[in-house]
């Protein structure tokens, strides 16, 4: 088998030597070079050609997001970003720049704690071979106007018939949340929920970055919120959420995961959940990512009458979700992201208002 070649850019000697001894110690991986900043990580990329680079953000001379920028537009290669939950901010940046993931560094400082990593690191890396390359470039563009951009409001008293919209994503799944959030200039008729696999530390930042750009109003979920229309809910990493009726309320649980849960937060989870008290009036969506979370929440989902939609393999940067979700065969609709939001509008019965 093809070694995936790797070439690894961080200022810190030590951060370059333990991720180094992690990636090395993957069957099918090779550290072919490192660098010290992004001019340096540049020019190895250039002469090495490396299926992979991980990525410090902070760096001397070039910083990562320079580096991204050149790299994307001048020689494409998947990238991984290794940052500490300070930069939380910096890593969605960084992924709407083009890089594919991120993991996060359990602490700023020089530390044995970086080794906690390895599991992550080795499942993304693996996840390499499954990438869809032109993909990532391709979002690493400016988006041009799209049709289904730019969502105007539902006229007063105008209901859905869907309640809920469930959207279960991973690799490369902030930058498809941020366009489909970004469609919606006004607050729907309906709530949506998502579980994006993400590390605890992370998501609030996601939340409030999503919501700078929406009608929705978008937050990190709390025990207690309720689910309301025009409300986006995101799961907290390292957390499931799922749903509970209290009177003539929906309201979110936060609840630690369980042993057999892989992905964290769970789709599975959350899209049961979704599926039990919402029924018919629930629409499961499946985006990128890799592994297989979210193929049995849909076929619970679609046993009591909700709808479901997957992201086609054509925009998917890794397509494993969407392609388990398919195998099912309880989809309705394989949908390219660029008619991801138009399709959503469409199942909520509102798109005759949407023109």
């Amino acid at each position: 088998m093809k070694k995936i070649r790797v070439v690894v850019v961080d200022d810190s000697a030590y951060n370059r030597r333990a991720i180094t001894r992690m990636l090395e110690e993957l069957p099918g991986v090779q550290v072919v070079g490192y660098a010290t900043n992004g001019e340096e990580g540049i020019r190895r990329v250039i002469d090495l050609t490396p299926d992979l680079v991980t990525l410090d953000l902070e760096m001397p001379r070039m910083d990562g997001f320079t580096m991204l920028r050149i790299l994307m537009a001048t020689t494409p290669v998947p990238v991984i970003v290794i940052s500490s939950t300070s930069g939380d901010e910096k890593v969605f940046k960084a992924l709407e720049l083009g890089a594919v993931d991120f993991i996060a560094k359990p602490t700023s400082v020089i530390s044995d704690e970086l080794l906690k990593i390895q599991q992550d690191l080795h499942q993304k890396v693996q996840a390499v071979f499954k990438l869809n390359m032109a993909r990532v470039q391709k979002r690493s563009e400016p988006a041009p106007p799209a049709a289904e951009v730019a969502v105007p409001a539902a006229p007063a008293g105008v209901s859905s018939s869907i309640d809920i919209v469930a959207i279960g994503s991973s690799t490369g799944g902030p930058p498809a949340l941020q366009r489909i959030f970004a469609s919606f200039r006004d607050a729907p008729p309906f709530a949506m929920v998502i579980s994006q696999h993400m590390p605890a530390g992370f998501t609030t930042a996601f939340a409030e970055r999503l919501n700078r750009s929406t009608g929705f109003e978008v937050r990190e979920a709390k025990d207690g919120d309720e689910v309301l229309p025009g409300r986006a809910l995101i799961a907290p990493g390292g957390h499931n959420l799922v749903f509970a009726r209290l009177g003539e309320k929906v309201v979110a649980r936060i609840v630690p995961p369980g042993p057999k849960d892989r992905y964290i937060p769970s789709v599975d989870v959350m899209f049961r959940s979704c599926a039990e008290l919402y029924r018919n009036r629930m629409l499961a969506v499946v985006l990128t990512g890799m592994g297989n979370d979210g193929a049995l929440g849909v076929r619970e989902a679609k046993k009591v009458g909700a709808q479901v939609v997957a992201e086609s393999e054509e925009s998917a940067v890794v397509f494993g979700m969407p392609r388990e979700a398919i195998a099912t065969g309880v989809v309705d609709r394989v949908v390219p992201m660029d008619g991801m939001v138009r399709e959503i509008v469409l199942r909520c019965g509102l798109l005759p208002r949407f023109g």
